[in-house]
């Protein structure tokens, strides 16, 4: 039964948007509402957020649901990956983060690379496409796809900006406390192995 109820909250959420977005006839509308209010309960219910804040990030969108898009560079130097230090908790993730609208994966990572860390550089091929919530802890009230791209590194260093406090680069055997969420100990694992196999095929899930 663990997680049960977000997989039938997330469910409800989907039909709802979906019945909102094509409905015509005023109490269908009601109707995929209420079911829209029921599964804002559920997470509400099962997470220490606020039923206002669940509303707020859970059912703010319009149309027929689809997954999030997020993207992570792994970038090596001297056998070793760069991670960056998450201003919000203190732990430490490979640069990325949501996909803008109007980028394409290249240019997002290449962005996001550039943002966090301050680095330059080549994204090379596509590492894996994971669904978070099957593989990263906490879980998420959105269906998020994770995209993992190894990246050449070309030049650049660390500067001050408002997501990351520093970055530093890690051996596998000696990686800091982990940003469980963005990525695990696991998902570095496979962009140590994608690293070290240029014939490795991308993992999908």
């Amino acid at each position: 039964m663990e997680d049960k109820w977000l997989t039938w909250a997330t469910r409800l959420q989907s039909i709802a948007q979906a019945g909102l977005e094509y409905s015509k006839d005023k109490y269908d509308i009601e109707r995929f509402d209420e079911i829209r209010n029921i599964s804002a309960e559920i997470i509400s219910e099962y997470t220490d957020l606020s039923m206002s804040k669940v509303k707020d990030l859970f059912c703010n969108e319009k149309g027929y649901q689809t997954p999030k898009v997020d993207v992570r560079a792994a970038i090596f130097k001297d056998e070793k990956i760069l991670l960056v230090k998450e201003s919000l908790d203190g732990t430490w993730s490979l640069p990325g983060g949501w996909a803008d609208i109007g980028l394409s994966v290249k240019e997002n990572v290449i962005k996001e690379s550039f943002e966090e860390a301050g680095v330059k550089v080549e994204p090379e091929r596509i590492i894996a496409i994971q669904d978070r919530n099957k593989n990263n802890k906490p879980i998420s009230p959105y269906s998020i796809y994770k995209i993992f791209v190894l990246c050449k590194l070309i030049e650049g260093e660390f500067k001050e900006n408002i997501e990351t406090e520093e970055s530093g680069y890690f051996k596998l055997e000696e990686l800091p406390k982990l940003s469980e969420g963005r990525n695990n100990k696991e998902q570095i694992e496979l962009c140590f192995k994608a690293k070290n196999n240029s014939n490795q095929e991308a993992y999908f899930d």
